[in-house]
């Protein structure tokens, strides 16, 4: 009797120990991609010692084999080794619809970079937004990827949280919403030099859970890395304990008047299914709803604004504000974003070396030519001050920095159209204004962090 009592624990240990263990699923049978469909492209697929490698082609677009099953939650595993100069990445909860771009892949993408950007686990949406989680965010995560060695990737995608690890280091922490299911794809990217031809990108112990993923995700805190919300007009917990507030609380005017105006602008304006717009006007300054500030000063703080432009259109986000300076007709007074379609607005062309384009500090400092826009989509601005330090960013990229309150700052303002105003720019704190230009562009997802 007693040895059947100790057999019997020792099966209940056994069985419950199994319980506990994540119920794996492997994508890839070792043998041959049976389970795999190739899309888009002609770049080779081969498997090979229990690996598929995929080989770059010149003539082609980017190709991927994809998973002929589609996946919604999931934890995913692989193994990966890429040659230097080949760009590559894995798709994830990602389509190949005839409606889009017929059958173009399109989704998310856990990044293969093996250039000296060294964005590898980076968050790009292929064919649609572009980048959603730079590793500009994390430089510690840039250094997790072992060159021309075998690499071990994790990503949980679990509800609206995306996440990503390389090597166990933690590289991406993303809020989206934007697709819920897709399938799971290999990308071999296109190429465009013949020195590129045959390098190869390969892959292994590729693995997937689909069961019980609150109780297998990672629980270590990674607080230490930037988490990116990009689901409008919400703060996540983890901003909230970090200081981040809602400018606009998506659905009313609150917290906002006209620059010129005791109380909201009565036209011109619109709140639309969580989108605030500035409507088409004539194309001047002020001349339909006018400017709408803040109903308070900002002094040191981050600051994130998502717009989209229409086509055409100009407008801007202005801070260090002083709505009592310009008494006349035209927009208030202040250090601006530039917001403006580069590409059919005639004032990109105008100003100093291209110091009115999108992303400027307008008029007197030009953002890069290569800026990661993306048209037809949200993009993020963030305004960083930090005492008389200044930062423009444009979807996770640093475009612009600058000191003001100092000579080289007046010199510069003195050969802008602001050099009449006095003191510009060198204020300690201002109102943050939202621009009509008389053109109509959408603004969400407004939100600041004060700083000391």
């Amino acid at each position: 009797m007693k040895k059947y009592f100790i057999m019997l624990f020792a099966t209940m240990i056994v069985v419950s120990a199994s319980a506990q263990e994540p119920k794996w699923q492997d994508l890839f049978n070792g043998r041959n991609l049976r389970g795999w469909t190739k899309l888009n492209g002609t770049a080779e697929y081969k498997v090979q010692d229990k690996t598929i490698t995929g080989i770059s082609r010149m003539g082609t677009p980017n190709t991927f084999l994809a998973t002929n099953k589609m996946y919604g939650d999931f934890i995913l595993e692989f193994d990966f080794k890429v040659d230097d100069g080949l760009n590559s990445g894995v798709q994830f909860r990602s389509n190949s619809l005839k409606e889009y771009n017929n059958g173009r892949v399109h989704g998310y993408q856990f990044e293969i970079d093996p250039s000296d950007r060294a964005w590898t686990g980076g968050i790009y949406d292929e064919a649609r937004r572009g980048w959603l989680y730079p590793l500009t965010y994390n430089p510690i995560g840039q250094k997790a990827f072992k060159h021309n060695q075998w690499n071990k990737a994790r990503i949980e995608a679990i509800g609206n949280s995306i996440r990503t690890w390389v090597n166990g280091v933690p590289c991406a922490d993303l809020l989206d919403d934007m697709t819920k299911t897709g399938f799971i794809a290999l990308q071999v990217h296109a190429i465009n030099k013949e020195e590129l031809v045959g390098k190869t990108v390969s892959w292994r112990n590729i693995r997937i859970l689909t069961d019980d993923l609150d109780k297998f995700k990672t629980r270590e805190n990674i607080d230490g890395i930037v988490q990116m919300n990009t689901i409008a007009n919400t703060i996540s917990d983890r901003e909230a304990r970090e200081g981040w507030k809602l400018l606009w609380d998506g659905k009313t005017t609150n917290g906002w008047r006209g620059a010129k105006l005791d109380g909201f602008p009565e036209k011109g304006w619109v709140v639309d299914n969580g989108v605030l717009k500035v409507l088409k006007g004539t194309g001047g300054e002020s001349t339909n709803g006018g400017d709408i500030i803040t109903t308070r000063l900002y002094k040191n703080f981050m600051l994130k604004v998502d717009f989209k432009i229409t086509e055409g259109a100009n407008s801007g986000i202005k801070y260090f504000v002083d709505p009592t300076l310009n008494k006349g007709a035209g927009s208030a007074i202040g250090c601006e974003f530039q917001i403006l379609d580069d590409k059919n607005h005639p004032d990109a062309k105008l100003g100093v070396n291209g110091n009115r384009t999108l992303g400027s500090l307008y008029d007197l400092i030009p953002a890069p030519a290569d800026k990661p826009f993306r048209p037809g989509f949200f993009n993020t601005a963030m305004i960083v001050v930090k005492g008389n330090h200044v930062e423009h960013w444009l979807n996770g990229v640093k475009i612009i920095e600058y000191e003001r309150n100092n000579q080289e700052w007046n010199a510069l303002v003195d050969y802008s159209k602001y050099k009449d105003w006095p003191n510009f720019g060198n204020y300690e704190e201002g109102y943050i204004l939202l621009q009509d230009h008389g053109d109509e562009v959408w603004f969400q997802n407004i939100k600041i962090k004060e700083l000391e």
